[in-house]
């Protein structure tokens, strides 16, 4: 892992695993502020399993998904995955703690504002861990390169069996 890679991911993730540190600590908090957003999550999580969750159960899953993955992403354990638990984590807090389109008041929609455009640069900056590959080939490439590959392979075998039939059909005559 590079230098870069061994400094950024710590601090990228430091504001998740603090952010998700503060769901247990200010639980109440966070239930209440999150009420637009937990309604739909409980809804749709009982309409698909008929499983009923609490508000509190769920807070305390986004920030333990928070602190677990930044955790993991800071140590550079599945960091593609980790960075995509952060990034899934912050559309729920974004949307729930910083809605500055319903903020009356120019100075808190501006503060709110500020502290939307910061998640969304977090939630940038997990998307880039997401995909970086450390600069090895990625899935896609590995695949698209074996597909050439067994390509020009059969491509060969087919030509050495049509002349293996040739000269079969040759020694026949």
């Amino acid at each position: 892992m590079s230098i870069v890679r061994r400094l950024a991911r710590p601090m990228l993730a430091a504001i998740y695993v603090t952010g998700g540190i503060g769901h247990f600590k200010g639980l109440e908090h966070h239930v209440q502020l999150g009420q637009p957003v937990l309604e739909p999550v409980r809804t749709t999580v009982k309409d698909l399993t008929g499983v009923e969750l609490s508000d509190e159960l769920l807070v305390k899953a986004s920030g333990a998904a928070m602190v677990g993955a930044g955790t993991m992403f800071a140590l550079g354990r599945l960091p593609r995955l980790s960075s995509a638990v952060l990034a899934a984590t912050m559309v729920p807090t974004t949307l729930a703690g910083h809605a500055f389109w319903k903020e009356t008041d120019p100075q808190a929609r501006q503060m709110q504002q500020i502290q939307f455009y910061k998640n969304l640069g977090l939630a940038g900056g997990a998307l880039l861990g997401m995909v970086d590959t450390e600069g090895k080939p990625g899935l896609k490439h590995r695949a698209r390169a074996q597909a050439t590959l067994t390509r020009r392979e059969l491509k060969a075998l087919a030509t050495q069996a049509a002349l293996e039939a040739r000269l079969a059909a040759a020694k026949a005559r």
